[in-house]
């Protein structure tokens, strides 16, 4: 029932078509939203007592509430409230693909998380392919309750390098593209993620480096076929190669070092769009040091009762012990530096967590806001700019006439402060709001109920 998007409710209970993973298809219904303010992702002001029209799944008329022309459909009071785009996380590796066998539930409680929190469209760098795209023909359809999917399947890399382990390896031109062609025609992955990185710091051995020749003709075969690609890279050397081989994003920013003032400019000036994923690293030291975030709202409804106690009796003591932790720990502050100055710089960076659950995509919005990036800024860096990030800045990433109807009404003004982002009163997903008795969320009937706003 629509009403309990409104109210914020967590899951009531389960249907039997839900235990298996399977939602009827919603339709989407006009709607117009009256008197709200508008923050659209654009990067402009923030304009109060406008109305949004939607209808068939897209937005319509965007105007002054006074002005408006009369619209059917059924009617939402914005009044006191901000309408921004759905949220993008550009980097997930989707739980449940991973590791020894398939676990569809996970995936389907994790993807809940994602719509619970305001995430509308989620990018899979890297996964069991069966599984992801599985669920993402599932999510085309309807079937399942799931922010957008996009996905790569498969990752490419050349043998021994950093994801092997779930790549189609690749060792030499043109003999790869045997191995492309059929890449391209059973997973018809929506954007390539290739990994150019041979580790050798922090606390990880060396590894085997994707040749950069061979990198260019794998990047220049997707783009023939109108894909876009991606690339797992962490210093300024290799991202600055990666560019040159006319790669379309890079899946990480810089983490080994500061950056020079150069590559500054230089991502100022290509606009090749940069994941941001700084809440991968910081999440070790984090659930160490500081476990009570665990009992945030968000994370309440998105983690059962178990998993939340596993995080604090086995796995804080386990990361604890890592010196992984802590390299991580001294190096995020040096990366979220390096977002900041390429956005001084006219960069783009995209919100990106690297993780599989919603409510990190808010802590990545917390760290650009402690990095020193305004509010207003990060709205677009986790609306508009993650559309750029994959390709689809014509049709989704901003609150714009004619573009897919995804957002969130808050209660609370986004560019004021970034965490009232978290103030969510309805989500809404291609025009049809989302009804939230129906996620499947990992919290279950423990979720916390939302504050009503």
């Amino acid at each position: 029932m629509i009403k309990s998007a409104f109210n914020r409710l967590a899951l009531a209970g389960s249907v039997a078509l839900l235990a298996l993973g399977i939602a009827a298809p919603a339709a989407a219904e006009d709607l117009v939203i009256e008197n709200v303010t508008l923050v659209d992702g654009t990067g402009q002001p923030k304009q109060a007592g406008m109305t949004v029209g939607v209808k068939d799944g897209r937005f319509t008329v965007i105007a002054p509430t006074a002005s408006a022309p009369k619209m059917s459909g059924r009617k939402i009071d914005g009044t006191g409230k901000y309408l921004m785009p759905g949220m993008m996380d550009v980097h997930i590796h989707l739980r449940g693909g991973r590791g020894d066998g398939i676990d569809r539930n996970a995936g389907l409680t994790a993807l809940a998380s994602y719509l619970y929190s305001g995430v509308t469209t989620v990018y899979d760098a890297g996964n069991n392919a069966s599984f992801i795209l599985g669920l993402r023909a599932d999510e085309h359809a309807g079937r399942i309750l799931s922010p957008r999917i996009l996905a790569t399947g498969n990752l490419i890399t050349y043998p021994g390098s950093h994801g092997s382990g779930m790549a189609i390896e690749v060792d030499s031109w043109p003999q790869a593209k045997e191995k492309l062609d059929k890449h391209i025609a059973e997973q018809k992955p929506d954007i390539v993620k290739l990994t150019y990185d041979e580790h050798g710091w922090g606390s990880r051995p060396m590894i085997s480096l994707l040749p950069k020749e061979l990198m260019q003709e794998i990047i220049l075969y997707y783009n023939q076929h109108g894909i876009r690609t991606t690339v797992h890279t962490s210093s300024e050397l290799r991202a600055t190669e990666a560019i040159f081989a006319g790669v379309d994003s890079l899946a990480h920013p810089v983490i080994q070092g500061p950056i020079s003032k150069e590559f500054a400019l230089l991502m100022g000036a290509k606009k090749v769009p940069m994941a941001t994923t700084l809440t991968i690293g910081e999440g070790y030291s984090r659930l160490v040091e500081h476990p009570e975030f665990l009992d945030q709202p968000l994370y309440r409804a998105s983690l059962s009762a178990s998993e939340i106690a596993e995080l604090r009796t086995k796995t804080a003591p386990e990361w604890k012990a890592r010196s992984w932790t802590w390299w991580m720990k001294l190096m995020t502050p040096i990366a979220q530096q390096n977002m900041k100055e390429i956005h001084d710089a006219g960069g783009v960076i995209a919100v990106a967590t690297d993780q599989s659950i919603g409510p990190a995509v808010h802590r990545e919005m917390e760290l650009l806001q402690a990095a020193g990036i305004p509010a207003a800024d990060i709205v677009e860096i986790a609306t508009l700019n993650g559309a750029r990030h994959i390709g689809r800045e014509k049709d989704l990433g901003s609150v714009e006439p004619g573009k897919i109807a995804d957002a969130v009404l808050l209660s609370a003004d986004p560019t004021a402060d970034i965490n009232n982002a978290k103030a969510i009163v309805l989500v809404m997903k291609d025009g049809v709001l989302v009804d939230e008795d129906k996620l499947p969320l990992a919290g279950g009937k423990q979720a916390l109920r939302r504050a009503q706003r």
